[in-house]
C-alpha cells in the first residue's frame, strides 16, 4: 500500500516532472497536479501525457488519495474518482478541471457549491441521561412483550390440550391459531393510531420520547408475520389500514416495510420490485426526519433502489434497478430517470406487456391466500406444535405434572438426540427438496411466457423463490469450490467451471434458479441479485440472465434479463450493469450510471502467477482441504446452538409446572441474550481475540482463507437490536471501535476490528461498512473511520480505507469508493460519491454538484 505524505509542497518542483507544453494555460495547475502524484507514487517525474492506471501503474486507491491531498489544497480545482477515470492524464484532468471550475465568487455571490458546507444546526441532543432512559424502557418493552407472548402460548397449549380426538384438537388448533395471527397483525395498527395517530413531516430528535413511541411502532411493524405477505394484495390492504393511501392494482414486492405510512402514496397500477426502501423517514446528524414520499399511476420503481423523504414520481414515470431518488427530486409525468442520484435516461424499465388482471383475480388470490393461512399453515404450525409437546417422550414426559424435575443427566440424552435429529434433518432434506422441486416447478412455469399475476404460475414462481433463497445454504457453501456443486444442483448452468475456490460468495439470490447462467472463469462477490423475473402491476415473465465468461462481479449488484455485458469485465461494486448501448467487453464498469473504467491494474495482476499450472493445483487443493474443515465449523457451531436452545426449552418445559407461565416468557428473553453472547464468543474466538489488520495478499493465501471462516459466523440477530443502545453494545464486543450515543438503524460492518465509529453518529438503515474488497484474486484490506457526528443514509455503502470527517453526510444510496477522505462537515453523495451539498441537486458529468433538471421538491400538504 503506498503511503500518503501529510504534506503538500507549496511550490512544485519543476524537475520532478515532464510537462509536453511548460508554456500553455494551466501549466502551473498541471506541474502542480503531476507534482503530488509524482510524491504518492514514488516517482521522479510524471508525464503529463501519462495514461495513470496503464502507464503509470496507479489504482483507484492511489488516486483516491492524490484527490483527498488535492481537496486540501484550497487552490487548486478539486477532482473527483469520476474525473480521473474520465480523464485519466494529467493534462487532460487539468484542462477538465480548468473548464469545468467556477468563476470566481464576488462579494455578494454565494460560496461555490464545491466547498463544504456545514449542515444545518441540529437542536439539542440526546444526552447521557435521555439515552439510558431510553435504553431502559425499550428493555422493559422487550421483556413485557416477551412475557405477554409467554403466557398467552402457554393459555393455548392448555386449551388445545383439553381437546378430545383430531377433530377436536385441530377446531382449536384454527381458533387459538388464528386468533393469535390477528392479534400479531392488529396489534401494530392499533399501536400506531393510539401512540401517533397521523405521520406528519417533521423532526425530532432520536431517544426521546417521540423517538420512543416511533421506535414501538417500527419495532411492531418490523415483527408481525404480514411481512411475508409481501406480493400479495393483502399486503397492501394492511398498509391501508395503517394510513398508506395507495390505489387500486398497486404490486409491493418490497419487504422493507414503510413506517411512516401516512406520508406514502403510491397510485393505482404501481409497482415496487424487491428489495426498495421507502420508508417515509430518515436518520441524520441525531434526529429522525419525516417527509412525504409520492408515487402516481403506473410508476415503476426498480431492484434495489431508495426512496429518500419529500420525492415523487409522477404518472407513467420510472426509476431504474439501482437508483435513488434524492430529497427534493421528482421525476415528471412519463420520464424514465435511472442512477444514484436518479438523472434523465431514454431506457424502459418496464418491459414485461401487462396480462388480464383486475379487482376480482386480486380479491379471490387475497382471499384463498387468507383461507389457506387461516385454514391450513396456521393449524399445521400450532398442531406441530402440540404433536412435538406431547408425542415426543423427551417433551411430553415433562408436561406429565406426575413427574418430577428431571435431572441435568435426564436432560442431556433427550436434547443431544432431539436436536441432532432438527438439525440435520433439516439439512438432508433441505437440500433434498432443493435440487427436485424447483425442476418440477420448471416444467410448469416456463421462460419468456407473460403470465398474470395473482395466479397458479405467480403462486408456484414465488414459492420457488423463497425456497431456492434460504440463506443457511448459500452460506454454507459460499465461499469455496462447492458452492458451484449447490448451485448446480438447484438449477444454474455454470458452463464448464474454472474452480478459483471463490466462484461465488455467501449472499447470491434470484428469481428462478433454472434461469441463470454463467460464464466460465467467472467469479461473483457477495450481495448479487440476479433478475430473471420482470414484473408489472397486472403479470409477470421469467427470462434467461447470462453472465459472460472471465467476469468479476463486486458486492451488491442487480444483474437484470437483458444486461449488456459480455466478456472479460469487471462490474465494480454497487453498480448499475447497463440496459442499453453496445455489449461491453474487456473493460470495467464503474458508478449509477455506469461508465468504464480500467479491466484491471498492475496491484491486481501480482498475484497471478497463483493462478495457474500446478501452483493453483496444490493452493486449491489446500484451500479446498481449509474450507471443508470451516463447513465442518459452521455446522457445528450452529448445531451446538441449536442444542443449547433445545435443552433450554426442555428445562423450560421441565419448570412449567413448578414456576408457571412465566417460563416460556422468560424463556423468549433468554434465549435472545444467550444467542447474541453465544455468537459474539464463536467470532472472538475466532480471531483469537486480536484486531484484524490491513492485508495485501492472493485468495490463496491462509490468511484469506481464515477471514472467509470468520464470515460464516452468523449475525442475523444483531437486527433485533436495531434502533437501541444495545446495538452499540454488542459492536463493542465483537471489537468494533464504537463511541458513546451512536444511532444505528441497521447498519451492517462486514470487519469489525477494521471499523472505528465516532460519539453521536447516526448510520440508517441498510447501509453498510464493508472493509474490504476481492477483485479477481486479490484481497484487499483496511480500516475505515467515521468520525464524531457522523451521517450514513440509507442504503448507502462505505469502502475500505476511508476517513468520513466530523460532521459529514454521504447521502442514500451512495458509494464512497476506497481510499477516499471526506472533509468534516461536508455533504457526499452519488455512486461513486462527490461532494454534493443537499439541495435537490445531482452531480453533472465532472462531478461537482448541478441543479436537477426538472427536480422540484414534492408538494406536501
Amino acid at each position: 500500500m503506498v503511503e500518503q505524505s501529510s504534506e503538500v509542497a507549496s511550490e512544485p518542483d519543476e524537475s520532478a516532472v515532464a510537462l509536453s507544453d511548460t508554456g500553455r494555460r494551466g501549466a502551473d495547475t498541471e506541474r502542480r497536479l503531476a507534482r503530488a502524484l509524482a510524491d504518492l507514487l514514488g516517482a521522479e517525474s510524471v508525464p503529463a501525457d501519462g495514461h495513470f492506471f496503464a502507464d503509470l501503474g496507479a489504482n483507484s486507491l492511489v488516486m483516491a488519495q492524490f484527490c483527498a491531498r488535492i481537496r486540501k489544497t484550497a487552490d487548486l480545482p478539486s477532482p473527483s474518482m469520476k474525473d480521473i477515470y474520465q480523464h485519466p492524464t494529467i493534462h487532460s484532468l487539468a484542462a477538465a478541471l480548468a473548464e469545468a471550475a467556477p468563476a470566481p465568487a464576488g462579494p455578494a455571490d454565494t460560496p461555490s457549491s464545491t466547498t463544504p458546507q456545514p449542515p444545518p444546526a441540529p437542536g439539542p441532543r440526546g444526552n447521557r441521561r435521555t439515552h439510558l432512559l431510553c435504553g431502559t424502557v425499550q428493555l422493559l418493552v422487550f421483556l413485557g412483550y416477551s412475557l405477554v407472548s409467554g403466557f398467552a402460548t402457554a393459555a393455548g397449549y392448555e386449551w388445545i390440550v383439553a381437546g378430545s380426538g383430531l377433530a377436536d384438537i385441530y377446531l382449536r388448533s384454527v381458533l387459538f391459531g388464528d386468533i393469535a395471527f390477528v392479534a400479531l397483525c392488529a396489534f401494530p395498527i392499533v399501536a400506531k393510531w393510539l401512540l401517533v395517530g397521523r405521520w406528519r413531516p417533521g423532526e425530532f430528535p432520536v431517544w426521546g420520547l417521540a423517538y420512543l413511541r416511533f421506535w414501538l411502532v417500527k419495532a411492531l411493524l418490523h415483527a408481525n408475520p404480514m411481512v411475508f405477505l409481501a406480493g400479495t394484495p393483502l399486503y397492501v390492504l394492511y398498509l391501508r389500514a395503517l394510513g398508506a393511501r395507495i390505489g387500486k392494482g398497486v404490486t409491493i414486492l418490497s419487504r422493507s416495510v414503510p413506517v411512516c405510512t401516512d406520508l406514502v402514496t403510491i397510485g393505482a397500477g404501481t409497482v415496487i420490485r424487491k428489495e426498495s426502501f421507502f420508508l417515509g423517514y430518515r436518520a441524520r446528524a441525531g434526529h429522525i426526519q419525516t417527509g412525504r414520499i409520492t408515487l402516481g399511476r403506473d410508476v415503476f420503481v426498480g431492484e434495489k433502489t431508495v426512496l429518500d423523504i419529500d420525492t415523487s414520481l409522477g404518472d407513467g414515470a420510472q426509476l431504474g434497478h439501482a437508483s435513488a431518488l434524492h430529497r427534493g427530486q421528482a421525476v415528471p409525468d412519463g420520464e424514465h430517470w435511472h442512477g444514484s442520484p436518479a438523472e434523465p435516461t431514454s431506457v424502459d424499465y418496464a418491459r414485461v406487456a401487462p396480462a388480464p388482471c383486475g379487482t376480482l383475480r386480486r380479491a379471490w388470490f387475497g382471499f384463498g391466500t387468507l383461507v389457506q393461512l387461516l385454514l391450513v399453515y396456521i393449524p399445521l404450525l400450532v398442531g406441530g406444535m402440540y404433536m412435538l409437546f406431547t408425542e415426543i417422550p423427551a417433551i411430553g414426559k415433562r408436561l406429565d405434572p406426575q413427574t418430577a424435575v428431571l435431572s441435568l443427566s435426564e436432560l442431556l440424552p433427550d436434547a443431544l438426540v432431539l436436536s441432532l435429529v432438527l438439525f440435520f434433518g433439516f439439512v438432508v432434506l433441505g437440500l433434498l427438496v432443493l435440487c427436485t422441486v424447483p425442476r418440477l416447478v420448471g416444467l410448469v412455469v416456463r421462460p419468456d411466457r407473460v403470465y398474470p399475476l395473482y395466479g397458479f404460475h405467480y403462486v408456484l414462481q414465488r414459492a420457488t423463490a423463497g425456497m431456492t433463497n434460504i440463506k443457511f445454504f448459500a452460506w454454507l457453501f459460499g465461499d469455496s469450490s462447492y458452492i458451484v456443486h449447490y448451485l448446480r444442483g438447484i438449477g444454474y448452468d455454470l458452463s464448464r467451471v474454472e474452480q478459483t475456490g471463490s466462484n461465488f460468495g455467501t449472499e447470491v439470490q434470484h428469481e428462478s434458479p433454472l434461469l441463470v447462467t454463467v460464464g466460465s472463469g467467472t467469479m461473483v462477490a457477495d450481495g448479487l441479485s440476479i433478475l430473471n423475473a420482470d414484473f408489472s402491476s397486472t403479470s409477470f415473465r421469467l427470462s434467461r440472465v447470462a453472465i459472460g465468461p472471465h467476469n468479476f462481479l463486486g458486492n451488491n449488484i442487480a444483474y437484470p434479463a437483458g444486461g449488456r455485458t459480455g466478456e472479460n469485465c469487471l462490474l465494480a461494486t454497487k453498480v448499475m450493469v447497463p440496459l442499453d448501448g453496445e455489449v461491453r467487453e474487456g473493460v470495467g464498469l464503474l458508478g449509477s450510471p455506469c461508465f468504464e473504467i480500467p479491466r484491471t491494474v498492475d496491484r491486481d495482476t501480482r498475484f497471478d502467477h497463483l493462478r495457474t499450472g500446478d501452483t493453483l493445483r496444490r493452493r486449491l487443493a489446500a484451500k479446498n482441504r481449509y474450507n471443508l474443515r470451516s463447513m465442518a465449523a459452521m455446522l457445528f457451531v450452529r448445531w451446538l446452538h441449536t442444542f443449547a436452545l433445545t435443552l433450554f426449552g426442555l428445562a423450560s418445559v421441565d419448570l412449567y409446572g413448578a414456576v408457571g407461565d412465566v417460563v416460556i416468557g422468560g424463556y423468549l428473553a433468554f434465549t435472545l441474550v444467550f444467542s447474541t453472547a453465544y455468537f459474539v464468543l464463536v467470532e472472538r474466538c475466532i480471531a483469537s481475540f486480536r484486531a484484524l489488520r490491513p492485508r495485501l495478499c492472493s485468495i490463496y493465501d491462509p490468511y484469506f482463507w481464515w477471514h472467509e471462516r470468520l464470515w460464516k459466523v452468523p449475525d442475523h440477530y444483531l437486527n433485533l437490536f436495531n434502533g437501541t443502545p444495545f446495538k452499540t453494545l454488542v459492536w463493542r464486543l465483537l471489537g468494533v471501535r464504537i463511541g458513546s450515543r451512536v444511532f444505528d438503524d441497521g447498519v451492517y460492518l462486514t470487519e469489525r476490528t477494521l471499523t472505528t465509529i465516532g460519539d453521536e453518529c447516526t448510520l440508517n438503515a441498510g447501509s453498510k461498512i464493508q472493509c474490504h474488497s476481492q477483485e479477481d484474486g486479490t484481497f484487499k484490506s483496511d480500516g475505515t473511520t467515521l468520525g464524531a457526528g457522523c451521517t450514513l443514509g440509507v442504503g448507502a455503502h462505505v469502502h475500505y480505507g476511508v476517513t468520513m470527517g466530523d460532521g459529514s453526510v454521504l447521502a442514500p444510496d451512495s458509494f464512497l469508493m476506497k481510499g477516499e477522505e471526506v472533509p468534516p462537515n461536508a455533504q457526499w453523495g452519488g455512486n461513486p460519491a462527490v461532494d454534493m451539498p443537499e439541495s435537490g441537486s445531482r452531480p453533472s458529468g465532472n462531478g461537482r454538484a448541478t441543479s436537477a433538471a426538472n427536480a422540484t421538491t414534492a408538494t406536501v400538504s
